[in-house]
């Protein structure tokens, strides 16, 4: 079995539970322990999937519920990924909701007005994206531009020159594989299986929510094996069997909802091979560890020969090329490129990683995390509707959640400082 290095956020993990004397190293004490850091944010999306489902009568676990959550939230959740590795490295972006709409724009023209086929106008789109991306990160790596002043230039450049391309009106309708995209589900390919009292559901997709839950267990389960290689402390067995019942119990609820319903979204898929993709970097690559050390201690990273403005350089690239993938999707969504596509868009990706466990400081944030954070915004705001809260009331709650997750954040630290 590989060996695998352990990551800042592992050791982060690792001194929440120490071993107690004359017990072998490497193994917590037989008890139930919960890292407040770790999976706090998962406690707190539970409770508020559970407190709107009791006060919309359970309208907001019915299938069709589930499904518009998440193609309604998907542009928001592929931006939270990439926001997450530049938080992580101490960075930020205020310009990514102006680049979805120009990437946007820029599909909308190449597939609409000039007839460019739309795989190669996706793949136009997506060096765009890079571009800009590649413009923002040089200023920040290697003029050394501060990010928050590079991106907030960019916010205005950039939805200035969306107003430029589309003349200040919008462009569509997207051609249909577009719309398939942002809009569609996948076919049943294997026919229906009852499900007794729940209905028919998709073969196929149940097969493929069996196969994630399959993963997941593997994955954790050489995690674990992994720490326990280095020595460090992990969960007592019968607790780490219960999380991964836990995960495998919500995963395939949401499969089988969606199954029951018009299968999976194709934005879902999209976002799983991201989810999954995005996690393999930041935990088993070289380039992920040494974006948590350029962000947890730039000096000690310089010391250890991390090339810190090369890094930095590029996770503002895959910034661009992951905005301009969300101006795809968003635009295929509306089906039209308009002048005010993204709007405050930045800001539900930072609040999304932020919430999702994202420190304020860097060095601290996982993928799977501000996914998460990005799904508590998006019940809020679907719980809130089916409700019928007013806008403002929506505002102010995604507001104080934020606030929370950042004080919560800022209280962890002070709590482990005061333990050392």
């Amino acid at each position: 079995m590989t060996s695998v290095a352990p990551t800042n956020a592992d050791l982060a993990m690792a001194d929440t539970t120490l071993a107690q004397p004359g017990q072998p190293a490497g193994r917590a004490p037989r008890r139930f322990t919960v890292n407040l850091r770790q999976s706090g944010i998962y406690v707190a999306f539970a409770l508020i999937v559970l407190l709107f489902t009791v006060l919309t009568n359970g309208a907001m676990l019915q299938p069709q519920n589930i499904s518009n959550i998440i193609v309604q939230n998907s542009y928001i959740l592929i931006l939270a990924i990439g926001m997450i590795l530049i938080i992580i490295a101490g960075h930020i972006d205020l310009s990514v909701g102006s680049v979805v709409a120009v990437t946007g724009a820029i599909t909308a023209v190449l597939t609409v007005n000039m007839g460019v086929p739309w795989p190669l106008a996706l793949v136009i789109t997506l060096i765009a994206g890079a571009l800009i991306g590649a413009w923002q990160g040089y200023w920040i790596a290697y003029f050394g531009i501060p990010a928050f002043i590079v991106t907030l230039a960019g916010m205005l450049l950039f939805r200035a020159l969306t107003l430029t391309v589309l003349g200040n009106q919008g462009i569509g309708p997207f051609p249909e594989e577009i719309r398939t995209l942002s809009n569609g589900f996948t076919q049943g390919y294997l026919g229906n299986v009852g499900l007794g009292p729940l209905g028919g559901a998709d073969l196929f997709s149940l097969l493929v929510g069996i196969t994630a839950v399959a993963g997941i267990a593997i994955t954790q389960w050489r995690t674990r094996a992994a720490r326990l290689g280095y020595h460090q402390a992990v969960d007592p067995l019968p607790t780490f069997l219960a999380k991964i019942a836990l995960a495998a119990f919500l995963v395939l609820g949401i499969v089988v909802q969606l199954a029951r319903f018009r299968n999976l979204p194709w934005v879902l898929v999209l976002l799983a091979a991201l989810v999954l993709g995005y996690s393999l970097l930041m935990n088993r690559a070289v380039f992920g560890r040494q974006i948590y050390a350029v962000g947890g201690n730039l000096q000690a990273a310089v010391l250890s020969g991390v090339k810190v403005k090369s890094n930095v350089f590029w996770i503002f690239v895959n910034m661009g090329v992951l905005s301009a993938l969300a101006g795809i999707i968003f635009a295929g969504r509306l089906n039209q490129a308009g002048p005010t596509a993204g709007n405050q868009f930045e800001l539900d990706a930072i609040a999304a990683a932020f919430i999702g466990g994202a420190a304020v400081q860097g060095g601290v944030g996982k993928v799977v995390g501000a996914i998460t954070g990005g799904l508590i915004m998006g019940v809020i705001n679907n719980g809130m509707s089916l409700i019928g809260a007013p806008s403002e009331q929506v505002m102010l709650v995604k507001g104080l959640v934020l606030l929370a997750a950042v004080a919560f954040d800022v209280w962890t630290k002070r709590r482990a400082g005061a333990a050392r």
